[in-house]
């Protein structure tokens, strides 16, 4: 059996974070640097073809609780330090799918499907 429009649509948004997720971890980060860095991880993925959004919300009271202990000033970018959002348009199905801390696991889900 093919896949259908949503299941292609959805394998899209799949695809959309594990590029995002598995290019950025381990980026060095800050609360001064979070911002420049949470719009280049946008503009990066929002290339992929059909993504119609990313946003990339990097949780900067996390990060300055991970310094207070540390002598350096930065960390490494992890999924506890990002909340995503992507939305992908798809042969006219949209899916919008998003990624929090679930526990202690950056859990990446479909939060949406929408066909004609």
């Amino acid at each position: 059996m093919d896949p259908t429009t949503p299941q292609e649509a959805c394998f899209e948004a799949g695809i959309k974070f594990g590029t995002l997720y598995h290019q950025f971890a381990g980026t060095p980060v800050s609360p001064e640097s979070s911002d420049s860095l949470a719009r280049a991880m946008e503009e990066a993925i929002e290339n992929q073809p059909f993504c119609e959004t990313v946003t990339v919300e990097i949780l900067d009271e996390e990060l300055a609780d991970e310094l207070a202990d540390q002598s350096a000033d930065y960390t490494e970018l992890t999924g506890r330090f990002m909340e995503v959002e992507i939305v992908i348009d798809y042969e006219d199905t949209r899916v919008v799918a998003a990624m929090e801390m679930e526990g202690d696991y950056p859990r990446m889900r479909v939060d949406s499907v929408r066909s004609p």
